[in-house]
C-alpha cells in the first residue's frame, strides 16, 4: 500500500517543481528549464499524468469525461436491450448473484452508483421486500389473537413493506437516470427509492451515510478509479460493505479467444443494428480490455482503505464481483 502513495507524492512533487521552475530562475538551474533533459523529463511526466485512455485511444483526462458521457447519453434508450443481446441475458444472472452476495436486510441503506437504469436498485427493493414480508408472516403466525383488521394493516402499509430500507441511485448521466425513472414508474417502484445526479469521483453525500455501496459495470468508465474507490470508502458507515460487479480478465485460454472474437466482431455490429451506434459499443469492448485484472483491482480496493477484500470470478472470469469492508 505504501508504493502507490509514494508514487502519488512523487507525481505531485514533479508537477509542483515544474511550476516552481517556471516561476523562478534559480542560479545554476537556469539551463534546466525548459529545453534541458531535466526540463523535458518533467514536461513529459506532467503530460503523461494528464493523459488517460478512452478505450484504446489516448485522451486527456478532461476529454475522457465528456466522451464517456456522450457514449451513455447516446445508448441510454437501448441500454437494457443491448445488455440482453450482448450477454444473451446472462447479465441478469450476474446481477442476481450480486444481490445474493449482498444479502441485504430490512433497514439497509444502499447507494447504487452508476445505476441509472435501476437494475440493481429494483433487485434490492424486491429482495428486502421479500425478506420483510417473510418476517411479517412469521410474526403474524406467532400472534394467534390478531384481528382481521390488524393483520390487514400490516400488509397495507407500502412504506413499511421495506422495513425502512432505502436505495439511492446515483448516476452522472441525465439520460440514464431518465430511463431509470421511467422504468420505476412503469413497474410500480415508488417507496424506498431516490434518484440523484452525481459523480462517482465526488459523491454529493455526507461521510458514513450508507450500509452498502454497489457499482455494476460502471467503475471502468470513471477517469480516476482510485478517487471513486476513496469516495466509496468515505460515504460508507463503519462496517459498511463495498460491492463491485465488473467485466474482468478471462482465465480460460479457449474462452478468451472466443470471447475476443465475439467482442470485437459481433458486439459493435449489434450496437449498429440495434442502437444505431457502432462507435459506442466499440469503446465499451475496448474499455473492458483496459480494466485491471481481478488481482490488480483487489489491490486498488485495498489501497482505498477497504479490508477483507475478496473477489469471485463468474463465467470463466468474463465478470467478477469484488467485495470489501470499511472496518
Amino acid at each position: 500500500m505504501a508504493a502507490p502513495r509514494s508514487c502519488a507524492l512523487w507525481g505531485y512533487c514533479g508537477r509542483g517543481w515544474s511550476r516552481v521552475m517556471l516561476r523562478y530562475r534559480f542560479p545554476g538551474l537556469r539551463s534546466s528549464w525548459p529545453g534541458s533533459p531535466l526540463g523535458a523529463r518533467l514536461l513529459s511526466q506532467e503530460k503523461r499524468a494528464a493523459e488517460t485512455h478512452f478505450g484504446f485511444e489516448t485522451v486527456s483526462e478532461e476529454e475522457k469525461g465528456g466522451k464517456v458521457y456522450q457514449v451513455f447519453e447516446s445508448v441510454a434508450k437501448k441500454y437494457d436491450v443491448m445488455n440482453d443481446m450482448m450477454s444473451f441475458g446472462i447479465h441478469r444472472v450476474w446481477k442476481d448473484l450480486l444481490l445474493w452476495k449482498m444479502r441485504p436486510f430490512p433497514g439497509t441503506q444502499l447507494l447504487d452508483v452508476a445505476g441509472g437504469t435501476g437494475d440493481i436498485a429494483f433487485r434490492f427493493l424486491n429482495y428486502v421486500q421479500a425478506q420483510h414480508r417473510g418476517k411479517q408472516k412469521r410474526q403474524v403466525r406467532a400472534q394467534q389473537n390478531l384481528s382481521w383488521e390488524e393483520i390487514a394493516q400490516k400488509y397495507q402499509n407500502e412504506e413499511d413493506s421495506l422495513g425502512g430500507s432505502h436505495v439511492m441511485v446515483c448516476d452522472i448521466n441525465k439520460e440514464m437516470l431518465k430511463i431509470g425513472k421511467q422504468k420505476a414508474c412503469a413497474q410500480g417502484y415508488k417507496a424506498g427509492l431516490s434518484w440523484v445526479l452525481g459523480d462517482a469521483e465526488e459523491l454529493p453525500f455526507d461521510d458514513d451515510k450508507f450500509d452498502v455501496y454497489t457499482i455494476a459495470f460502471g467503475i471502468r468508465n470513471v477517469t480516476h478509479i482510485d478517487r471513486a474507490l476513496q469516495e466509496a470508502h468515505r460515504v460508507l458507515k463503519p462496517g459498511g460493505r463495498f460491492l463491485c460487479l465488473e467485466f474482468s480478465q478471462v482465465n480460460n485460454p479457449l474462452v478468451s479467444r472466443l470471447y475476443d472474437l465475439y467482442s470485437f466482431q459481433v458486439i459493435p455490429v449489434l450496437g449498429e443494428v440495434i442502437a444505431g451506434n457502432w462507435k459506442s459499443y466499440q469503446y465499451l469492448v475496448e474499455s473492458i480490455r483496459q480494466f485491471p485484472s481481478q488481482e490488480e483491482f483487489k489491490e486498488m480496493i485495498e489501497d482505498a482503505g477497504f479490508q477483507k477484500v475478496t473477489y469471485e470470478s463468474l463465467t470463466s472470469g468474463i465478470v467478477a464481483i469484488h467485495s470489501g469492508f470499511k472496518l
